[in-house]
């Protein structure tokens, strides 16, 4: 029984396939106007009425289903884009820190080629940690003991003079900057050869303050305040002479001695790269250092005046 079921199928299958290839071989062979084209032609006239509703009904089925991928799609294209846009974002960061870092580092050596600091011996230091508080009095940087920095040494950036080396470790070192309580400068206006101690303004952390200069010292707003090269005390830093360390904003002449307002040039809150200028044994500045230490402190009365400021000096 199956095997006559299978051959009657298999024989209606082999006679419709006979008759299409009759069909179509009379439907090409005959005239346009002939009765299998009138029969094909009536067929589309019943067909496309239904086919046209059958599209019109479908149309939003189709639309939602075409709103669905188009929107996968995109949600797909959104997520590379953001992709692409976080990965050039990296970049563009890395670009700019870079950029600041190389920035900062040409500065230095235009700084250190000007102000001829060849008895120093210059290291870099990248700042890892900042004072907490509002006045940015320390920072700490990545060098220390084993690149030879040691205490009191002079730190300076591509703008100017930063502060001084307060404490070492062996990989580190905590920096005072020009604007904490404890740092006293030895400084003076220009060319000019009144040398007074340039301090932090009390009350105000963005200024600094020259003072004790001589009554007639010249001084007017906009001229450059920079390291004097003397020492006023044996804890002071023998910094070399001319590194700027600001500009004058305005003068006191309330007492016997003349005060300047003093702005500082380096902004030290934004400050990343640093150098310090380590001095090895034996050379110039490490042996005046020395000798600073060894000699007695300057009497307080009296008033040192400027001549005895630079009498332990190195470049006047």
């Amino acid at each position: 029984m199956y095997d006559k079921t299978v051959r009657r199928r298999r024989a209606v299958l082999v006679l419709l396939v006979v008759l299409s290839l009759i069909l179509l071989t009379a439907y090409f062979g005959e005239a346009p106007s002939g009765r299998l084209h009138s029969v094909q032609r009536g067929f589309l006239t019943v067909i496309s009425p239904i086919q046209n509703g059958a599209n019109k009904a479908l149309k939003p089925v189709r639309d939602l289903f075409g709103w669905i991928g188009d929107t996968v799609h995109a949600k797909s294209q959104r997520d590379q884009l953001l992709k692409q846009v976080d990965k050039l974002r990296r970049e563009l960061v890395a670009n700019e820190a870079e950029k600041r870092s190389y920035g900062e580092l040409l500065s230095l050596y235009h700084l250190d080629s000007g102000l001829k600091v060849s008895d120093y011996r210059p290291v870099n230091a990248t700042v890892v940690a900042k004072s907490p508080n509002v006045w940015y009095s320390t920072v700490t940087i990545d060098e220390g003991e084993s690149a030879g920095v040691r205490v009191n040494d002079p730190v300076i950036n591509g703008e100017g003079l930063v502060g001084k080396v307060a404490q070492t470790a062996s990989d580190g070192a905590q920096v005072s900057l020009i604007t904490d309580s404890s740092m006293g400068v030895s400084a003076r206006i220009g060319a000019g050869n009144s040398v007074g101690i340039l301090q932090p303004k009390v009350g105000d952390s963005n200024d600094l303050l020259l003072q004790y200069l001589p009554a007639n010292a010249a001084a007017n707003p906009g001229e450059y305040v920079v390291t004097s090269g003397t020492v006023s005390s044996p804890d002071d830093s023998l910094y070399p002479p001319g590194i700027p360390v600001g500009q004058v904003t305005s003068v006191n002449e309330e007492s016997a001695y003349k005060s300047v307002n003093v702005r500082p040039l380096v902004n030290l809150h934004s400050v990343d790269v640093v150098q310090v200028l380590t001095a090895a044994q034996g050379t110039l500045p490490s042996n005046l250092s020395h000798l600073v230490l060894a000699l007695p402190a300057p009497q307080s009365g009296g008033g040192a005046s400027g001549e005895q400021l630079a009498s332990t000096g190195i470049g006047g």
